[in-house]
């Protein structure tokens, strides 16, 4: 599994879809939607709530127009967002149409899928990561994201309970010196497969 994620012709970076000033804007509102999950607790809009939904959650929300409608069923103000994202149709379906595998597209798809065949390997190095990538884990006979905001990781834990609504942040040095040594994001941790970025991004 270690060797099929690390490399190989299935991770090979497709066409952008995004061009770079599209792909710049994109990863301002992926991270600002991510964010506000943290912050506000998840959107009700927000179904399948683990670690993969959240990547979904955010790529779908961002691609879309944030217009008054949507601030208003996301409960933002209209205060510091990102600049508006120019797109066409056919690149705001882009997160409704998630590689599957085996030809096909749709609105669905889990953590293993989304690095095998929706993201590319960046590096294994952490620094070489950018706003709105993707840091990946393999636990055997569990996979798992977190969401590189810049400032911190963000992700949910795959689990809520009434007084808990899985969603985490930590710092890269927290991490580092996390006791369960499975989840440090370092190149000599094997668990730690690597960075991936969103095969729709140029940059």
């Amino acid at each position: 599994m270690l060797a099929l994620l690390l490399g190989g012709p299935a991770f090979a970076a497709q066409t952008a879809s995004l061009d770079v000033q599209q792909s710049k804007v994109f990863r301002a509102w992926f991270v600002r939607i991510a964010q506000e999950q943290l912050t506000r607790g998840p959107s009700p809009r927000w179904y399948q709530q683990d670690c993969a939904g959240l990547v979904r959650f955010a790529a779908n929300e961002a691609l879309k127009v944030h217009d008054q409608k949507w601030l208003r069923s996301n409960g933002l103000s209209n205060r510091y967002l990102p600049p508006e994202l120019e797109l066409s149709d056919a690149q705001r379906r882009l997160a409704q149409q998630w590689q599957q595998g085996g030809g096909k597209v749709g609105p669905y798809v889990n953590a293993i899928k989304l690095i095998q065949f929706n993201s590319h390997l960046v590096s294994r190095d952490v620094t070489q990561a950018r706003p709105g990538d993707l840091m990946f884990f393999d636990q055997g006979d569990d996979q798992h994201l977190m969401i590189w905001m810049g400032r911190n990781i963000a992700y949910h834990t795959g689990t809520t309970t009434p007084t808990d609504n899985g969603m985490r942040s930590a710092s890269l040095q927290q991490l580092m010196n996390w006791k369960d040594t499975r989840w440090i994001p370092d190149a000599a941790n094997p668990n730690f497969i690597g960075v991936y970025r969103l095969n729709f991004l140029s940059q």
